[in-house]
């Protein structure tokens, strides 16, 4: 189970937002490109970046940042954040980031997530950002009406094989992850599931890899990360140990 560094940027800033709400901010020192290269240096596989301002505004705002991360490591970088036409997904990719997350289009247009998949394969990676079962878009300010299960299984016959799953109550609290909803989502739908939300210890990462062989395939982790509460190469160890202990 790969434990993958969140890098959120607000106005080119590294931030992170509680439960997504924007009057919540939280700012961090360090810029997105030294917390990209501190992460690396600490043994990340990937880095997970958010354009919070993309996300809110419906296009990619911080994409000049997120070049800069790009050439200032040698791991791949995924970024969510605003990416609703397929243009603006293949100008990030051909400046070379990995992978592209799609969240609010997907939702708005079911279409949109096919002809991504399609398109781009591998290279996007749906995301669902949910309070509770209730998928939310635009930065995780509308609430939508949707049946979280079924837009799941709808994106898998669509190609998906790996998605991304926020629960925004948990997000930025340090309240720990909800397991019982992970365990839910994965016995429904059947394919990878990347988690974020609440992570603050190594017990939490501990407790999430127990689901890696029910197809949890990653974590996410931002706030833990930045105070200094995780030790992002013990949290690395514990998701690729055999048999984790708490």
């Amino acid at each position: 189970m790969k434990v993958i560094p969140a890098i959120d940027i607000i106005g080119g800033k590294t931030v992170r937002l509680e439960q997504g709400r924007y009057d919540r901010e939280l700012d961090y020192e360090v810029t997105p490109v030294e917390a990209a290269r501190k992460w690396e240096s600490m043994g990340a596989e990937l880095i997970h970046v958010v354009d919070l301002d993309g996300a809110r505004q419906g296009r990619s705002v911080n994409l000049p940042v997120v070049k800069e991360i790009v050439g200032a490591v040698d791991i791949p970088v995924e970024v969510g954040g605003g990416f609703r036409k397929e243009i603006d997904i293949k100008d990030a990719l051909d400046h070379g980031v990995w992978r592209v997350v799609i969240g609010s289009k997907a939702f708005e247009e079911i279409d949109f997530a096919r002809d991504c998949l399609e398109s781009f394969h591998e290279r996007v990676i749906l995301s669902v950002d949910a309070k509770g079962f209730k998928p939310h878009i635009h930065g995780w300010e509308e609430g939508l009406d949707l049946d979280l299960f079924d837009m799941l299984k709808r994106f898998v016959s669509f190609g998906a094989r790996e998605i991304i799953y926020t629960d925004i109550q948990k997000d930025g609290m340090l309240s720990g992850p909800s397991t019982g909803q992970l365990e839910k989502i994965l016995d429904a739908v059947g394919v990878k599931i990347v988690a974020a939300g609440g992570v603050k210890t190594l017990e939490h990462i501990v407790e999430l890899k127990k689901l890696e062989s029910r197809g949890l395939s990653g974590v996410i982790v931002g706030r833990a990360l930045y105070e200094g509460i995780i030790d992002l190469r013990e949290a690395i160890d514990a998701g690729k140990a055999d048999n984790p202990v708490s």
